[in-house]
């Protein structure tokens, strides 16, 4: 009995040397080893620095685009523009979501989690995402009657479901209003003083911003964008019909997009929650001089993606979806959008940076923006309210479409359009930023940390 005290003894003096660190800084022990995948979908884009801007001749002389060195810490991208059948599931789930809380309020044990594994109630209770939702049964269809349009508005007695009520409902937190210095109280305005976000430290609750946001996209885009034209049959087709699955999301605006971004982050963190790992950075839209960065490929002076200053290979062949010539839409084998990764990537693996939809960028536009921003991670961000003049609610697009001329996919051609407006030439694709510096960093290896 003796012994085995003493070797208890001995057991518990060396675990708490090592645990110590015998009083030297040691920080904390035994954490898990971290390593971040790829993402499903995308590809990984290195930090680096580059010339931002017009590297030849400025056609239109609008002067919105002077060149300037930046530098971009490293993400993930998608390798292509989100497709409509990517789109559709964050459609679906929305559609899951109201009727799993429709049948709730019928049958809360069921379709509700009430309580958490130790008994404790939850309020309000969670969706139980178990719970199988048959379309099909009677009783059903009764309950999420009110999901689909009134019969008023039906033609034929087609049951259709009512897209005006596929609204998501998200947080995200104001960092940029956390970080903003009020300078209104006395001595607020002294170096590092302590009140200057008297707010956030009495309630950060004041930071945290709430969106409610319709995603079904914009269908009649296809119509209202160009008045004088038959794109009916886009517009009936387009979106859900299966010949169009792989083809990129259009008629959603960039308010849709970042809703997106939003319920993508959610549905990976949540999976890596259950699984008790770690959780990534979220998915959002890139930033304009990612953007770029991107679209480059690596290649520093050339005007467009692909590399070289042509639109067309040595055989001839046209390198992007287009409007080639004067309205010969149907010369780079596409009329509207075609499927994507129709062409090759580039030297990062991105494909359709150039041509097919152009895409949304998270910057706010600005014709001067170039000399206002950061020459790190430059970044304009403008949350524009509803009460804000149309001027504030300008949005980056970048990349040129299939609608546009050849001027408008070159990697540094950039112009705007309005957040609250869905287009048939606009989709969007997401990035993450990479956890460290680059993907050849070793955190376990002592010899890496100040290489």
């Amino acid at each position: 009995m003796k012994r085995l005290i003493f070797l208890l003894l001995i057991g518990l003096a060396l675990a708490s040397c090592r645990n110590s660190g015998n009083g030297e800084l040691i920080g904390v022990q035994d954490r898990d080893p971290f390593y971040q995948p790829d993402p499903f979908g995308m590809v990984f884009v290195p930090a680096g620095s580059y010339t931002m801007g017009a590297g030849d001749q400025d056609v239109p002389y609008a002067m919105v685009y002077q060149p300037r060195t930046v530098t971009v810490q490293a993400f993930y991208m998608d390798e292509t523009e989100i497709t409509n059948n990517e789109y559709r599931q964050f459609v679906f789930w929305v559609r899951d979501s109201i009727a799993l809380k429709l049948l709730g309020d019928q049958d809360p044990d069921e379709y509700l989690i009430s309580e958490n594994e130790y008994g404790e109630p939850w309020d309000p209770p969670f969706l139980d995402w178990k719970a199988s939702i048959d379309y099909e049964d009677q009783t059903t269809r009764e309950i999420l009657n009110e999901m689909y349009l009134p019969e008023h508005e039906r033609y034929y007695r087609i049951k259709q479901l009512d897209t005006r009520k596929l609204n998501f409902e998200y947080y995200w937190i104001d960092l940029k209003a956390a970080a903003k210095k009020d300078f209104s109280s006395p001595g607020n305005n002294e170096a590092g003083s302590l009140n200057n976000r008297p707010q956030g430290l009495k309630d950060r609750s004041v930071y945290i911003r709430k969106e409610v946001i319709n995603v079904y996209p914009d269908t009649l885009a296809w119509v209202h964008d160009y008045a004088y034209s038959f794109n009916e049959p886009m517009t009936d087709k387009y979106f859900w019909h299966p010949a169009y699955d792989h083809y990129p999301v259009v008629g959603v605006s960039w308010k849709q997009a970042r809703a997106f971004c939003m319920w993508r982050s959610q549905l990976l963190h949540s999976y890596n929650i259950k699984r008790g790992e770690v959780v990534f950075n979220d998915f959002r839209l890139p930033s304009e001089s990612e953007w770029e960065w991107a679209a480059r490929g690596g290649l520093q002076l050339s005007p467009y993606p692909w590399g070289g200053p042509y639109i067309r290979n040595t055989e001839g062949c046209f390198l992007g979806n287009y409007k080639p010539l004067r309205g010969n839409y149907i010369d780079d084998g596409g009329i509207q959008t075609v499927i994507v990764a129709h062409y090759a990537p580039n030297d990062f693996g991105l494909y359709d940076m150039s041509g097919n939809v152009a895409e949304w960028c998270n910057d706010a536009f600005d014709e001067s923006a170039f000399n206002f921003t950061w020459d790190l991670n430059a970044s304009y961000d403008y949350n524009a309210k509803e009460t804000d003049p149309p001027v504030l609610k300008r949005k980056v697009i970048r990349g040129g479409s299939w609608k546009d001329v050849g001027y408008f996919l070159q990697v540094n051609a950039r112009t705007y359009e309005y957040q609250d407006t869905a287009k048939c030439y606009i989709g969007f694709r997401c990035v993450q930023t990479y956890l460290g510096r680059q993907k050849d960093d070793n955190p376990n290896t002592s010899s890496n940390i100040y290489n």
